[in-house]
């Protein structure tokens, strides 16, 4: 799956929300091959999308809304749709434009509206509308020829649903939010991803090899002693650094990119604990492993990241005004401010010019807080 384009409104926090995923012209000698369909040169999609801001931002919540819907699609069950709606009382809307397995475009938007008795579930409705992407198009002539077909919405939205072609997905976010069991491949290779992962994370692992004896679980040889990770959770936790836990997902998710298994991978803030130059080494090995027709969204806080050789294109900032209650979050994008080669984004960061730095007056606040008075008594 890739995904072109996505509207909230009401969903979260976000309100009038709209991100997108196609970009205007060719990139000479780009670092990231194939950023377009195959047999399709002219439909040009962003392959890696790099979300960066501060926190509370959305880089989380965009997460989340694309994995509803993804579900939505899959199990054509509405709750998750439903749970996320940000005003109860008020209409809220998705739209988002993907590609699935086939060379066809489709828009799929979601409207949810609040019952009007009081105790009555809202109301779901959907209205899916595809075309063939043709030998010439791009993505801006799709959306057109979209725009063409009548918006009809269909309170039977599992009949919708049904006439999209399946999709694949993978969303990785970090360990607090949650202890689903991981069922881990059975593939010899992925035992080296995982060994190659997590002794990249700490020297003092020596080797990891697949139990014998316990279902789904893998032996942790350290020099301190062995440990079991089980249904991808880690027997012992308080042995191993938080970023070495992480290396679990991780090496996950390298396995499946490489394996070709979903295509669509959302990787949410899984380097916070993990040293600057090793994010940076899996970030270039996941985006290797990319296959045509595959995207990756890699959420962070690291401005290292801006090192790497990437177009300007994969870098989207999101930036939140509190005070704009029709529009509270918004994405910049580096190539709309960039234009030329010579052209830095980690100078224009550290110069502020997308406005996207966290505000730091009430961190300094703390330190002139009268209470805290060092005049002797």
């Amino acid at each position: 799956m890739i995904i072109m384009d996505l509207k909230i409104d009401n969903f979260l926090a976000f309100k009038n929300f709209h991100m997108n995923m196609s970009y205007p012209k060719k990139i000479v000698d780009s670092y990231i091959d194939h950023e377009y369909l195959q047999e399709r040169t002219n439909f040009r999609y962003k392959k890696v999308n790099i979300l960066m801001g501060g926190n509370a931002t959305g880089k989380t919540s965009i997460g989340k809304v694309l994995m509803c819907i993804c579900n939505f699609i899959k199990n054509k069950e509405a709750n998750s749709i439903v749970s996320k709606v940000g005003d109860t009382k008020k209409e809220a809307s998705i739209t988002v434009d993907f590609i699935g397995h086939s060379l066809r475009m489709y828009r799929l938007d979601i409207k949810v509206k609040p019952s009007d008795e009081e105790g009555e579930l809202p109301k779901v409705f959907v209205c899916k509308r595809v075309t063939d992407i043709g030998e010439k198009d791009r993505y801006e002539t799709c959306a057109a020829k979209i725009d063409r077909i009548p918006l009809e919405y269909n309170e039977d939205y599992a009949e919708e649903l049904e006439k999209i072609d399946p999709i694949g997905w993978m969303f990785t976010y970090p360990s607090d939010m949650g202890n689903k069991a991981v069922e881990f491949p059975q593939d010899p290779s992925f035992l080296k991803v995982m060994e190659y992962t997590l002794k990249s994370l700490d020297p003092a692992i020596k080797s990891v090899e697949k139990s014998k004896e316990v279902v789904n679980t893998f032996i942790v040889h350290m020099q301190s002693g062995d440990l079991l990770v089980q249904d991808g959770e880690v027997i012992k936790k308080n042995i191993l650094s938080s970023g070495t836990k992480a290396g679990i997902d991780i090496a996950s998710l390298i396995y499946s990119i490489y394996k070709g298994e979903c295509g669509f991978y959302y990787c949410d803030e899984k380097f916070s604990y993990i040293h600057s130059e090793l994010e940076k080494a899996f970030l270039n090995v996941m985006i290797h492993g990319l296959r045509n027709g595959e995207q990756l969204f890699f959420t962070t806080h690291n401005s290292d990241i801006m090192d790497l050789p990437l177009p300007k294109h994969s870098y989207i900032f999101l930036k939140k005004d509190i005070h704009n209650e029709e529009e509270p979050i918004k994405c910049v994008y580096a190539s709309d401010y960039l234009k030329r080669n010579t052209d830095s984004i980690r100078r224009a960061i550290d110069n502020d010019l997308f406005a996207t730095s966290p505000n730091l007056e009430y961190v300094y606040e703390i330190a002139e807080i009268s209470e805290f008075s060092k005049e002797e008594c």
